[in-house]
């Protein structure tokens, strides 16, 4: 017997072992250093350009250039200037209601926007569930009338027909209906946008690849001009810039077209109304030190004409808006409805110029790469312990890889061309349901835009069916992630802390299903949440944090809110803006770090203590 015994102890004691073994190997890889993860390049890229480093000139200056909106005042850096994301607190809702009403200043008591009477329980008696979305300031709601060549403001005229962004018959600025992701490592992203709709195939004027069946390029062949199909791989970074700016609630007046941005911007002078540090580590060589702007001989003209092949701006024959040529006509053009070579190929000047410039702005330097490169110091006991929980826990079934994303071209290229075929079906990789919101409020993947409206995809290049499952949502990446709040595609969560938690109780409406690979319940404790949250902390690069190069920039005015009792002059349906500065910065990056935005919402940096916290007016013409 006691034999008997000793040999069940000893099988006890095997058993036991090869447990702990099988869940030691069970535990996510570390996902490692992203400097030794290869930046994505565009395919046949000098078909196109003839100098790269004078198209990621030209990006920078387009990217953070207020004169591309239609009112001259919003860039695309209006929305990203903030770690590349944006974290102003006023006039950032969509989807309002009397808890959070139009032009409403977020405060950090009203976050999460789903609040549980016990944050650690999905099942729990619901305290407030606001439909909100804290996206981001876009424009008033206008006509487009024309452009006025030399003018950075287009003609347009207020309209009345989105009560949503009208309070007593006056507009407020209209607002995005999903969160703004940061531009910072999106390079790494196969597709982008939180609905994946920025196809990795560029085709010049729209975001949607293949699927977008146009010629939108014209190209000097054999003497002549000839309409040619833009075709790019490895460019969803290009396919998302050329979403924007021509949209009528972020950039533009509606129906404003490429042609005629390309004649705008070509008749103004690079950066205009901003001022550019003589140590920018791009635009410092170039810019006017003695005003705003680059130096007077630096024009949009000449910045094409370096970093292109000149076939495709060299052509002075005349075209109209849908690229048919005028006979006999040559520039200079009669109006704004005759346009240059130069002038109808401006998007995709735009979208691989700003493409280039956003290719730079990669953060592999946090504590974090250094300790995956064998630093061991480089991450406290208690950030550590973070990451054994991150990796334990199946968080890296989403957020997988240097990356930090199932959505990047790393892990997209090993499923295939959009992710694994199963059962004859191709599943998007990187794209899942994780019980934030219910599905009817927003589809998620298969949205034409970021505003809801829905439409059926088609960007695999594959001709294996794809399954379209509503609800589905890109995995963001988690680098710099402490200054990208608010979290989530609909904004709901302003903390860190709120995020961790909402992961430890499996989500917000686990009732949905079928909600993603690593979704259930934690029941983390509070030193587990407080380990959890200090490892996304290690994940912010510094030179991010106080914005260094490649991620310093020139300086930015920002709407922040409208002023409700008094009219825009200009305008008379819509409020006038309130205006914050965000300061030009060069090389050498800021003297403070970068505010969160629970910092923003308690006030703190408002002693200069913090960059970008909003409370330094910004007088714009």
């Amino acid at each position: 017997m006691r034999g008997r015994g000793i040999t069940m102890v000893w099988r006890l004691a095997v058993a036991f072992l090869l447990f702990a073994i099988a869940a030691l190997n069970a535990q996510g890889p570390n996902p490692g250093s992203l400097k030794r993860v290869t930046v994505p390049q565009p395919t046949n890229l000098t078909k196109y350009v003839k100098d790269r480093d004078a198209l990621l000139i030209l990006g920078k200056a387009l990217f953070w250039d207020m004169q591309a909106g239609s009112d001259g005042r919003q860039a695309c850096a209006s929305c990203h200037f903030h770690a590349g994301a944006d974290h102003r607190a006023q006039n950032q809702l969509s989807k309002t209601s009397d808890a959070l009403p139009l032009n409403h200043v977020l405060a950090l008591d009203e976050f999460p926007f789903r609040l549980l009477a016990n944050t650690a329980d999905n099942r729990s008696a619901v305290v407030r569930d606001a439909p909100a979305i804290a996206g981001s300031g876009g424009l008033f709601r206008r006509i487009f009338i024309d452009i006025v060549p030399g003018s950075a403001a287009d003609g347009g005229f207020d309209a009345a027909d989105v009560p949503a962004f009208s309070l007593s018959g006056v507009n407020v600025r209209q607002v995005s209906t999903r969160n703004t992701p940061s531009v910072i490592n999106a390079v790494f992203n196969f597709r982008n946008f939180w609905d994946g709709r920025a196809s990795n195939i560029f085709s010049g004027m729209t975001p949607f690849g293949d699927s977008d069946p146009a010629a939108n390029a014209l190209v000097v062949s054999d003497g002549r001009l000839a309409p040619e199909k833009v075709r790019m791989e490895n460019s969803s970074l290009a396919s998302q810039a050329v979403g924007p700016p021509n949209n009528n609630l972020e950039m533009s007046y509606d129906g404003r077209t490429w042609p005629k941005l390309g004649k705008k911007m070509l008749s103004l002078s690079p950066l205009a109304k901003q001022r550019v540090a003589p140590d920018d580590s791009v635009l410092g060589p170039l810019a006017n030190q003695a005003g705003r702007g680059l130096e007077p001989r630096h024009t949009y003209q000449t910045l094409i004409q370096a970093a292109f092949q000149p076939e495709y701006w060299n052509s002075d024959q005349l075209i109209d808006g849908a690229g048919a040529i005028l006979s006999g006509r040559k520039a200079p053009a009669a109006s704004t409805s005759e346009f240059t070579q130069v002038e109808f190929n401006f998007a995709v000047f735009f979208g691989l110029a700003i493409q280039a410039y956003e290719t730079t702005l990669v953060s592999d330097n946090s504590r974090f790469d250094e300790f995956s490169d064998g630093n061991p110091q480089a991450l406290t006991d208690v950030e550590q312990r973070g990451l054994n929980l991150f990796r334990r826990n199946g968080c890296t079934g989403c957020h997988t890889g240097a990356e930090f994303t199932a959505a990047s071209f790393s892990s997209v290229t090993r499923g295939g061309a959009l992710g694994p075929v199963r059962n004859g079906v191709r599943r998007d990789m990187g794209f899942f349901r994780t019980g934030v919101r219910p599905i009817a409020e927003d589809i998620g993947l298969g949205a034409d835009d970021d505003f809801g409206t829905p439409l059926s995809l088609a960007v695999s290049q594959s001709s294996v069916p794809r399954q379209i499952v509503n609800g589905l949502f890109k995995t963001p990446g988690l680098r710099d992630i402490e200054f990208t709040g608010p979290y989530f595609h609909n904004g709901g969560q302003a903390t860190l802390e709120h995020v961790v938690d909402f992961y430890s109780r499996a989500g917000d409406f686990p009732s949905d299903g079928n909600i993603g690979p690593g979704v259930r319940r934690l029941n983390l404790s509070p030193d587990d949440r407080a380990a959890l949250v200090a490892f996304l902390k290690c994940l912010t690069d510094d030179r991010v944090r106080f914005e260094r190069a490649p991620f310093d920039h020139p300086e930015l005015c920002v709407p922040v809110g409208q002023e409700m009792t008094r009219p825009d002059p200009r305008f008379l349906l819509s409020a006038a803006d309130k205006w914050a500065l965000i300061p030009g910065v060069g090389s050498g990056g800021n003297r403070v770090p970068l505010q969160t935005f629970e910092e923003l919402l308690l006030g703190i940096g408002a002693d200069g203590s913090r960059a970008h916290s909003l409370t330094e007016a910004c007088t714009i013409e």
